[in-house]
C-alpha cells in the first residue's frame, strides 16, 4: 500500500520555506482565515497576472507584508501604481486597520514554475484542447527552459469520456524521495464543460546542498 507525501511539506526546513510566516497562539484561527481570504482575493481578481505564489509575513499583530510573485507585473502594478494602491485598500477591508505592505516580484522564467504550468494546461483544457497535446506541449516548453524533469498528471472525464480516468506524462528525472532535490509542485482544478479535471505538476530543478 503506497503513501504519498506532499513534496513541499516534505522539504520544509531544507530547501522549502513556509508561505505564511507568523505565529500567534491566541488569534491563530483568525490569522489563518485572513490569509485564506487574502490569497482568494488576489488570485480571483488578478488571475491574468500569472500569479505563482503569495507569501504573507506578519512581523507584528498590527502589520502585514505580502509578496506577490507574478509573470506579468504590469497587471499587478497598474498605471503609476494604481492597482497596488487598490490592492492595499481592498485588503484593509479584509484585515481591518493594519499596516499593509504589498510588493510585487517578477517570475522571470514562468515556463518552469509548477503553478503556472498547471494553470496553462487548465486554460487549454477549458478551450477544448486535447489533454495529451496540452501536457506534452507544457513539458517540452519546461525542458527547453532549463527544467531537469517534469511530470504532469490529469484526472477526470478526459475528452468528455463517460468514465473518469488518470493519465500522466513525464520527461527527465524526478527524485521525489531525495530531500535535497528541489521539487516544485502545484495542484489546479480545471472547471470544464464535462466536469472538474484535477491537474498535478511536478518540476525538478536539481539538487540543493544542505
Amino acid at each position: 500500500m503506497g503513501s504519498k507525501v506532499h513534496p513541499n511539506g516534505f522539504r520544509l526546513g531544507n530547501n522549502k520555506t513556509w508561505k505564511s510566516v507568523w505565529f500567534n497562539e491566541k488569534n491563530y484561527s483568525d490569522y489563518l482565515h485572513e490569509d485564506e481570504k487574502i490569497r482568494d482575493y488576489i488570485k480571483s481578481n488578478y488571475e491574468a497576472a500569472g500569479i505563482s505564489e503569495i507569501l504573507i509575513e506578519r512581523p507584528s499583530d498590527s502589520s502585514i507584508r505580502i509578496d506577490i510573485y507574478g509573470a506579468r507585473l504590469g497587471i499587478l502594478i497598474g498605471r503609476k501604481g494604481a492597482e497596488m494602491k487598490k490592492i492595499r485598500d481592498d485588503l484593509k477591508n479584509i484585515v481591518g486597520d493594519k499596516n499593509i505592505k504589498v510588493y510585487a516580484e517578477e517570475v522571470k522564467n514562468p515556463y518552469v514554475v509548477a503553478q503556472l504550468i498547471a494553470e496553462d494546461v487548465s486554460g487549454q483544457l477549458q478551450r477544448r484542447v486535447s489533454h495529451k497535446v496540452a501536457m506534452k506541449r507544457a513539458i517540452t516548453n519546461a525542458m527547453r527552459r532549463g527544467a531537469k524533469g517534469v511530470k504532469i498528471m490529469v484526472s477526470g472525464r478526459l475528452g468528455g469520456a463517460e468514465i473518469a480516468r488518470t493519465e500522466w506524462y513525464m520527461e527527465g528525472r524526478l527524485p521525489l524521495q531525495t530531500l535535497r532535490s528541489n521539487i516544485d509542485y502545484a495542484v489546479v482544478h480545471s472547471q470544464t464543460k464535462y466536469g472538474t479535471i484535477g491537474i498535478k505538476v511536478w518540476v525538478y530543478h536539481g539538487d540543493t546542498l544542505i
